[in-house]
């Protein structure tokens, strides 16, 4: 009998120690970090294309205050609420006395520099394929933005999603840093690549989630419900979307489509930030959703 309990001690302690290792929240290894610091004029087009200031702005923002990242917005899904936080150079609302290091794992491991694990509203399954120049870049830009001394308000997630060292398991299922379009034809259609699966997260509304939350890639891009109840989101895959690669581009430059209808929704915010970019990334984005399988 004691030997027996001695061994589902033993049991139970290896269990937790199992459990405690794969929930622990990993930072980005220092080697990923670049050590030269980002330039911060090519930090702004991955700010505009990577849509930061479309989540971060306050919630009535419009024109130059939309750079002030203040936070506030927020968006429901089946877990709960999740309110943006102020993301601001402020030191103390904001994230100001962070270093590149303590950023690129927030941004690319979702890891905060206290060493919890963020929730995956934020995209950093997609950030995640960054480059590292790329993320230093974008740090340098970042420290040009106003700082704003709202204070972030919490998430409204209930038990058990409010756990947030369970994150350690869906990181381990969902955190990867291989593309889902394995080979591509051309410099264009990569490019187009990094700016969907990367930057832009195309995936994270237009792809269909399971139980838990992650993307079906088997599905990529094939569609989803709306996040907040309303419609879908539509498929993007050649089958299902057959506007020219032209249409497409023009779309993400003016919000207009083919058949004379307007964007909606956040789809305006995306389109608001594609329009900046050259236009060879617009077409590099239609490009690569020509070049998809599947959709028929």
């Amino acid at each position: 009998m004691r030997k027996g309990v001695i061994l589902l001690a033993a049991l139970a302690v290896a269990v937790l120690a199992g459990g405690l290792w794969i929930t622990r929240a990993v930072p980005l290894p220092e080697s990923a970090v670049p050590e030269s610091a980002g330039d911060a004029a090519a930090g702004e087009q991955v700010f505009v294309a990577a849509g930061c200031a479309s989540c971060h702005h306050a919630p009535e923002a419009e024109g130059d205050a939309k750079r002030v990242l203040a936070g506030g917005q927020r968006f429901p899904s089946d877990f709960g609420t999740f309110v943006a936080p102020n993301v601001s150079p402020h030191p103390e609302a904001g994230i100001g006395t962070w270093s590149l290091a303590q950023f690129a794992s927030a941004v690319q491991r979702g890891v905060s520099p206290e060493g919890a694990h963020y929730y995956p509203a934020f995209p950093y399954t997609a950030y995640a394929r960054m480059t590292a120049q790329d993320v230093a870049d974008l740090w340098a830009f970042w420290q040009t933005l106003p700082p704003d001394a709202t204070p972030s308000a919490a998430h409204e997630v209930g038990f058990p999603f409010n756990i947030r060292r369970s994150l350690g398991v869906w990181k381990t299922l969902y955190l990867r840093e291989d593309w889902v379009m394995e080979e591509v034809p051309d410099a264009t259609v990569d490019r187009g690549r990094y700016l969907v699966e990367a930057l832009a997260h195309c995936g994270e509304c237009h792809t269909p989630r399971d139980a838990l939350g992650g993307l079906e890639r088997d599905a990529w891009l094939g569609g989803a419900p709306n996040p907040n109840g309303r419609g879908t989101i539509p498929d993007l895959r050649p089958g299902a979307l057959d506007w020219s690669a032209t249409d497409i581009a023009y779309y993400l430059e003016s919000g207009f489509t083919p058949d004379f209808d307007s964007a909606g929704g956040h789809m305006v915010a995306v389109i608001e930030n594609f329009a900046q970019l050259p236009a060879e990334d617009r077409a590099a984005v239609a490009a690569y959703l020509k070049a998809l399988p599947g959709g028929e």
